[in-house]
């Protein structure tokens, strides 16, 4: 598994958490990040030449030029064995996927998975967002990328947006349902600390939806999946049947990864590193051969806590096969209530939680892990 971080955005959404930056050298960015590529190659991580998958985030990786992201892949093939690659994935914002950008990223040949950042059809949700298109943008990107034969097209969605109406929401589905994609990921609003959504709330500008309001929305969505053939395999993540990602789900059951670029995180069964949250100082660092990143051994307890936060927000759960036998044997007697009532069930060596279990997952774990 890598990741690339492309850092860029030509403006800041309000309510994005992660790390990103408007304007900037790109150019000098892409060389650095090449570079860094070439310098990993011989790291000693678990079958680091064995990729399966490869996913450009950012950010917006679609602010870099066809022959920007040529270059990267180039050195990817010269520093990795890409031969039994399953799934590469791009994630676009709408107003990038012209005509002309797609049929350029479908001829270079490697791109097999689009993740378009729609999150909402409406306009006046967009504007709230600080979105740069509009919802006529996101249905003739979604329509560039099928004409070009893109079929692995997923789409982001956020619900709970505030002043986002029942009807508002159901007409974001029905959007979804008129343009035959395979994947769908959507997320509740959540304010994040030093956001713009985070100043508007503080001053009393927005005021989010209250959590029956967010959940109505949620019990919609899944209403809305499973009449129109999308599974739930993640808490906010569905899918028609075999478009799951590759990539997100191998994060989710603790596979190695290797991530590249400033704010990138890797991870190697034992070991966790990430690059500093800074273009310019990782520039540097990169050029000349000073630090860029940090690095923390994982204790077993750490390791077996984040395994129970991510596999108990899938529908596959717990593989008990997988764990410890002491923290195996804790954890059975401390799950056993949460299957008496109804949350959590036992099939094929998992601890799966139903329906439910996905809605209280986060609250579930936090119970469950090792303090």
């Amino acid at each position: 598994m890598l990741y690339l971080h492309i850092p860029f955005c030509s403006r800041k959404c309000s309510y994005c958490g992660f790390y990103s930056r408007v304007g900037g050298d790109v150019q000098t960015y892409v060389d650095a990040l090449c570079r860094e590529i070439e310098l990993r190659a011989d790291e000693v991580w678990p079958n680091p030449h064995k990729v399966r998958t490869v996913y450009f985030g950012g950010g917006t990786p679609t602010l870099l030029s066809v022959s920007q992201l040529e270059r990267i892949v180039e050195q990817l093939n010269r520093s990795f064995n890409l031969s039994e690659i399953e799934e590469c994935t791009i994630e676009a914002n709408p107003e990038c996927l012209t005509k002309q950008y797609v049929a350029d990223l479908r001829a270079m040949g490697f791109f097999n998975r689009v993740s378009v950042g729609v999150q909402s059809f409406s306009d006046a949700d967009l504007r709230l967002l600080n979105r740069r298109h509009n919802g006529e943008d996101a249905l003739r990107a979604v329509a560039n990328l099928k004409e070009r034969g893109y079929r692995n097209v997923s789409i982001d969605l956020i619900y709970g947006i505030p002043g986002q109406s029942a009807e508002q929401w159901q007409a974001n589905l029905d959007a979804v349902a008129s343009l035959d994609i395979q994947h769908l990921s959507c997320y509740a609003l959540t304010v994040e600390h030093g956001t713009i959504l985070d100043h508007q709330t503080r001053s009393g500008r927005v005021r989010m939806p209250d959590e029956d309001e967010v959940l109505a929305r949620y019990e919609t969505l899944l209403e809305w999946c499973d009449s129109n053939g999308f599974t739930q395999y993640e808490i906010s993540n569905f899918c028609r049947e075999p478009y799951r990602s590759r990539h997100n789900s191998r994060y989710w059951d603790h596979t190695p990864y290797m991530g590249f670029g400033a704010s990138a995180h890797s991870f190697d069964g034992s070991h966790r590193r990430w690059n500093i949250s800074d273009t310019t100082q990782y520039i540097n660092g990169i050029n000349n051969n000073n630090t860029y990143f940090e690095m923390e051994k994982i204790s077993e307890i750490d390791a077996f806590n984040e395994y129970i936060m991510t596999a108990l927000r899938t529908t596959e759960g717990i593989d008990i096969s997988k764990l410890d036998p002491v923290f195996a044997d804790g954890l059975k007697d401390n799950i056993l209530k949460y299957i008496m009532e109804g949350y959590i069930y036992i099939q094929d060596g998992h601890y799966r939680p139903t329906e439910k279990g996905l809605l209280h997952a986060d609250g579930i774990a936090a119970d469950l892990i090792i303090a």
